[in-house]
C-alpha cells in the first residue's frame, strides 16, 4: 500500500525530470527535421548568437571598400587638377557628358596621376645635340613661314611700348591659325590704326571680328581682344603686363602665348613655348616623356615640363621658332618629308609614317 503510493512520487521528483526533458527535445528536434518552417527559425536563432561573423564580415566589407577607393584615387580626387592642353583650351569645343561619365573620366584621370612618379630624373636623349645641330642646319634658309610671318614680327618696327601691345594681340589671334593668316590680321589692324590698347577698346566689337577674320574663332577672339585692351588701359597704363600670371590672368592667353610673350615682348624667358609643332616633333624625336613613364606626351604642357627638365636654358627662346619652321616645312603633321630630313638615320619615327601618297616612294637614309 505504501510502495503504491511511492511510486507516482518517484515518476515527479526532480531526478527525473532532465530526461524527461531531453526526450522531449529529442521529440522536437524529429518534428524539427521534418517541419521546414522550424529548421528556418532554429538557424536564424543561431545566427544571431554568433555574434562574430557578422562583424567580421562587415569590417572585411570595409577594408576591402576602403582598398577599392585607395586603388580608384577616391581619396587623392579634390587634390588632383587636371592640367588643359596649351594652344587651343581656352576654345576647344568642350564634349557634352553624362554626370556617369564625366565620374568615370575624372577617376580614368586621377588614377593616372596618383601611378605618376616623381622620383625618377629624365636625362638628355641621346644624341640630341647631333639632331638638335642637324634641324639648325636645314634651317638656315629661313624659308618657313614663322621666319617672316611669325607673332614676333608683328610691329617690329614701333616703338617698344607699342610694339609689346602688338606683340600680345598677335599671339592672342594665334591659336589654330596659320602663321600667314595670323599676320594678315595683324597687317589689318594696323592699317585701321587698331594696335592700340584705347583705338580697341572704342571699336565695336563686330567691326573687330570682321577685321581679323578668318583666324580660327575670330568673334571670340575679338572679345578677348577687348577685354585685354581695357586691362591694359585701367591697370598698365596702356602697357602689357609683365609677369606670366598676370598674363595668364587674361582672358585667351594660356601658358603657351604667356611663355611667348614674356620672351618676345620683354626678352624675359622663363619658360619654352610649346605649340602643336614643338610638341609633335619633340614626341617624334623621343625626346619627351610623360613623367615617371616612357610613354609619348599628350598636351604640350606635358612636352614643355619634360623639355625643361634637360634642354638648356639658352635653348628654351630658340627651340620654339626652330621646331616650328621645321614642322611647317620638313617635319609636317602629315606626311612628313623623311626623305629630304638630314636627321632620318637619327630619329626614332623616320619613315615609320606615310610620307608620301606614293607607298612604293624609296626610302633614303642619311649618312
Amino acid at each position: 500500500m505504501h510502495l503504491a503510493l511511492l511510486l507516482p512520487r518517484i515518476r515527479l521528483s526532480p531526478a527525473a525530470m532532465p530526461s524527461t526533458r531531453s526526450a522531449s527535445a529529442s521529440r522536437l528536434l524529429v518534428r524539427a527535421d521534418l517541419n521546414p518552417v522550424v529548421r528556418e527559425v532554429k538557424r536564424e536563432s543561431s545566427v544571431s548568437f554568433d555574434i562574430s561573423k557578422p562583424e567580421a564580415t562587415a569590417s572585411v566589407k570595409r577594408k576591402r571598400v576602403k582598398r577599392e577607393l585607395e586603388v580608384n584615387g577616391e581619396h587623392h580626387k579634390k587634390q588632383v587638377r587636371i592640367v588643359p592642353d596649351i594652344e587651343d583650351f581656352r576654345y576647344e569645343k568642350t564634349k557634352t557628358l553624362t554626370s556617369s561619365s564625366k565620374a568615370t573620366a575624372s577617376l580614368v584621370k586621377v588614377e593616372k596621376k596618383v601611378r605618376v612618379s616623381s622620383v625618377i630624373k629624365v636625362g638628355a636623349p641621346d644624341n640630341w645635340e647631333a639632331v638638335l645641330g642637324g634641324i639648325k642646319s636645314m634651317r638656315l634658309s629661313g624659308g618657313a613661314p614663322v621666319d617672316t610671318k611669325g607673332c614676333e614680327k608683328a610691329g617690329s618696327l614701333l616703338p617698344p611700348k607699342e610694339r609689346r601691345f602688338a606683340v600680345l594681340i598677335s599671339t592672342m589671334m594665334s591659336s589654330q591659325t596659320k602663321d600667314e593668316v595670323n599676320h594678315a590680321a595683324v597687317e589689318r589692324l594696323s592699317e585701321n590704326g587698331l594696335l592700340d590698347p584705347d583705338a580697341i577698346v572704342r571699336t565695336d566689337e563686330t567691326t573687330l571680328a570682321n577685321l581679323i577674320k578668318p583666324v580660327g574663332f575670330y568673334q571670340k577672339k575679338a572679345q578677348f581682344i577687348k577685354e585685354a585692351s581695357k586691362i591694359c588701359l585701367e591697370r598698365f597704363g596702356g602697357d602689357i603686363p609683365d609677369s606670366l600670371n598676370e598674363l595668364l590672368a587674361l582672358r585667351g592667353v594660356g601658358p603657351k602665348m604667356a611663355h611667348l610673350v614674356m620672351s618676345i615682348a620683354w626678352k624675359n624667358t622663363q619658360g619654352i613655348c610649346v605649340d602643336t609643332h614643338v610638341h609633335r616633333i619633340s614626341n617624334r624625336l623621343g625626346w619627351v616623356f610623360r613623367e615617371g613613364t616612357k610613354q609619348k606626351t599628350t598636351t604640350p604642357e606635358q612636352t614643355r615640363i619634360s623639355l625643361e627638365k634637360w634642354l638648356p636654358k639658352d635653348e628654351w627662346e630658340p627651340i620654339n621658332p626652330l621646331l616650328v619652321g621645321f614642322g611647317q616645312t620638313i617635319c609636317t603633321p602629315l606626311r612628313p618629308k623623311c626623305n629630304k630630313c638630314g636627321i632620318n638615320n637619327l630619329c626614332p619615327s623616320a619613315f615609320k609614317e606615310s610620307s608620301s601618297p606614293n607607298p612604293k616612294q624609296k626610302k633614303t637614309r642619311s649618312p
